[in-house]
């Protein structure tokens, strides 16, 4: 498929599906010239450790809570708004406590990829 050029999207007016850490909003999947998607995603206190063989996540958190946390391979790590989070493939990860956030996912999120231990 050729260059689709330039996209605006509005991740609010997007359909909302449910993932294991809650409603994921996901932008892109349909763009052959970007290898990836970007998700809004608003996570809240079930989210459940999983982690993916082939995608790698950029987490950007834009609003949590006061004591919310990503945990990476076991470890707690605090976060706040504006903070970033790179989670390679293989890494078990979840959040902790309520928050919203951007992911960006390389390549092309595919649910088939999220496993659970």
């Amino acid at each position: 498929m050729p260059d689709q050029g330039p996209a605006v999207v509005d991740l609010t007016a997007l359909p909302g599906v449910e993932c294991p850490c809650g409603i994921a909003r996901r932008a892109f999947h349909d763009r052959d010239e970007f290898p990836g998607t970007v998700h809004l995603t608003n996570i809240d206190r079930s989210a459940r450790t999983h982690y993916h063989t082939e995608h790698t996540e950029v987490y950007v958190v834009l609003e949590c809570d006061d004591d919310a946390a990503i945990e990476l391979d076991g470890q707690l790590h605090p976060v706040r708004p504006k903070t970033s989070v790179l989670i390679p493939p293989g890494t078990r990860h979840r959040a902790v406590g309520c928050m919203q956030v951007v992911i960006v996912c390389l390549p092309n999120f595919d649910p088939a990829d999220e496993h659970f231990d």
